[in-house]
């Protein structure tokens, strides 16, 4: 089992060798992968030390696993190159998930869908990740009609300079700026480009991947994306509209028992979702369940997780481990 990481060095990749030394992941090779610039430094993985490779040596070393976590250039460019040679791409990245001839997977929901000739599997984006493991049971359900979010979005999506500029701001240092106003006491809407309709990309795939991740391209989908000082994870208040009528209880119970979801929901004693608690935890965190009164079947939710982890990290390698479960790496 040869596995290689591209990306090792960012934050997501970093991520990634963290899960996979927590879930102890199977394999006899690691190539950990990186930029020109890093190719030849050490690195330390479970007590060893590796050599970062280049992507071009990794690929004709023919890995039969490459998680991709270096943006989507490199994976529009590598990774058919590491399918041709049989790898099994698993990209972060946004360059395939609509690509209808591409699977977008959250393990728990669609998993299914993989099959053994598979060679390039995109992995969601981290806001819709955590929305769609809570919403899919419901939608089961109930039947989701439409769906409107506001989401309010960790530094740690951008990456490492975000964080920095955050941290430099704090301290009153004058240093590289990656958003275009200060990030530290503000709130940014703006998470991605802007598109001609007015919305943001970011806010395109969460309406976008929702649908195909469900598999239900009926669901009406709306989404406001911000960027606030916070480094725990992402948070969401989702307001979500069924064709069918629920009981809450009801909903808290299908929620509680759906795997990768916590409830944290008793607001009479500050229990809610926080992204300071949600910090290196793969679980989604679903609180504030309560119904909305201005109009019938219809439920408001706050729904909070590491989007460097299960929005990112930990969904890769649950993939992989999907995968390596069912024999369809070969």
């Amino acid at each position: 089992m040869k596995l290689a990481v591209v990306g090792a060095t960012g934050l997501v990749g970093q991520e990634i060798l963290k899960v996979l030394e927590e879930r102890n992941f199977p394999f006899d090779e690691l190539y950990l992968v990186a930029s020109a610039k890093s190719v030849g430094q050490a690195m330390k993985f479970k007590g060893k030390e590796y050599k970062i490779k280049s992507i071009e040596e990794t690929c004709k070393l023919a890995p039969d696993v490459a998680i991709f976590s270096a943006g989507g250039g490199t994976s529009l460019e590598w990774a058919p190159k590491f399918a041709e040679v049989g790898t099994i791409v698993i990209d972060n990245s946004s360059a395939w998930r609509m690509d209808p001839t591409k699977k977008l997977i959250v393990p728990e929901i669609n998993g299914h869908e993989i099959t053994i000739d598979d060679r390039i599997i995109a992995n969601p984006n981290c806001s819709t990740i955590q929305m769609v493991l809570a919403l899919a049971p419901l939608h089961v359900k109930y039947k989701l009609k439409r769906i409107v979010v506001s989401t309010y979005q960790s530094v740690t999506g951008t990456g490492k300079d975000a964080v920095q500029q955050m941290m430099n701001e704090r301290q009153g240092i004058d240093g590289p700026k990656v958003y275009p106003h200060p990030i530290d006491m503000n709130a940014l809407p703006h998470i991605d480009s802007f598109l001609d309709n007015g919305y943001t990309k970011e806010e395109m795939k969460m309406v976008n991947e929702t649908r195909k991740i469900l598999g239900d391209q009926s669901i009406g989908v709306t989404s406001t994306t911000v960027r606030i000082p916070s480094i725990g994870g992402h948070s969401e208040a989702v307001n979500v509209q069924f064709d069918n009528d629920f009981n809450i209880s009801e909903v808290r119970s299908i929620l509680a028992t759906t795997p990768g979801v916590i409830v944290q929901d008793d607001p009479k004693n500050n229990v809610y979702p926080m992204p300071i608690n949600s910090k290196g935890r793969d679980e989604v965190f679903v609180g504030r369940i309560r119904r909305d009164e201005s109009q019938p079947n219809t439920l408001n939710m706050w729904i909070v997780a590491d989007n460097l982890r299960k929005g990112a990290a930990t969904n890769a390698v649950q993939i992989a481990e999907f995968m390596m479960e069912r024999s369809l790496v070969v």
